[in-house]
């Protein structure tokens, strides 16, 4: 079976709180966006599991990768689960903010349950997909979210972009969600991004904040500079997804942007 694992981007993102077990409370909406990597999934021949990919190189040794990780996950639950092969072709950047180690993570284990019929709820499958990553849940819904705690408790929102496209431009910079989370000092808003979201496009600009954007940019100014040429060129709105590093700008479908940007740097074009 091929399943194509999309990413997604946070509309505003606070975070509100450190807790005693050493994790973030936050609130944001995710925003399902259809740039996917490329996953097949196959009962194996062999006695072993093999996982192979392709496209983007992902850091790190293959069996660490995060779509192993789901296997064994459900493995250990359900010990007839037979062998696999995986391949994984990856065209998300990785470090990103875009969740797309955590979508393909999600995504094997969706297919896993559906490929080996193990009868898994979309409400158990939350709960495995929360043991690889605070985003990882998300993609059980795979719509439009309002997020807390941890990112793991949600509610579907109705939010029509359909007017809109979205352009993202990834400036090749990894973040590291640890450095990111250790620049930041949680504070209480006083309106909620749920609050804002509801309000004209127009007005978020003014209002909805990513709290990590302010020490990336110090940190990579380039961030800074790609989110003033997604002004310039028209955006309704503009800002930093996640942990970073990746931009996006929200324009109206008649606006072609064109942008200076340095060659390590890749743009996504989509429409809503």
């Amino acid at each position: 079976m091929i399943v194509f694992p999309n990413c997604k981007i946070n509309l505003g993102l606070n975070i509100v709180n450190k807790r005693d077990d050493g994790y973030h409370d936050l609130e944001t909406i995710f925003f399902p966006i259809q740039i996917n990597d490329i996953l097949e999934i196959l009962p194996s021949t062999n006695a072993d599991t093999t996982f192979t990919q392709s496209g983007l190189t992902v850091e790190g040794a293959l069996g660490n990768n995060i779509s192993i990780k789901a296997y064994h996950l459900l493995r250990n639950n359900f010990p007839t689960l037979p062998s696999i092969q995986m391949h994984l072709h990856k065209i998300i950047p990785m470090g990103a903010g875009l969740g797309g180690g955590s979508a393909d993570g999600t995504f094997t284990l969706q297919t896993i349950n559906e490929i080996f019929h193990l009868k898994i709820s979309n409400e158990q499958l939350i709960q495995y997909a929360l043991q690889l990553g605070s985003d990882c849940p998300f993609f059980i819904h795979n719509k439009p979210c309002f997020a807390t705690s941890r990112g793991e408790v949600m509610e579907p929102i109705e939010l029509d972009l359909t007017n809109y496209k979205i352009v993202l431009i990834n400036p090749g910079i990894h973040i590291s969600t640890a450095w990111a989370f250790s620049n930041i000092v949680p504070l209480n808003t006083d309106i909620s991004v749920r609050t804002i979201i509801q309000q004209p496009i127009e007005t978020w600009k003014n209002q909805l904040v990513n709290d990590f954007e302010a020490p990336a940019m110090h940190e990579f100014p380039i961030i800074a500079n790609i989110k003033q040429q997604l002004y310039n060129q028209g955006a309704v709105y503009a800002s930093m997804t996640g942990s970073g590093s990746t931009l996006f700008g929200i324009f109206d479908k008649s606006v072609t942007p064109y942008f200076q940007l340095p060659d390590n740097c890749t743009t996504f074009d989509t429409n809503l």
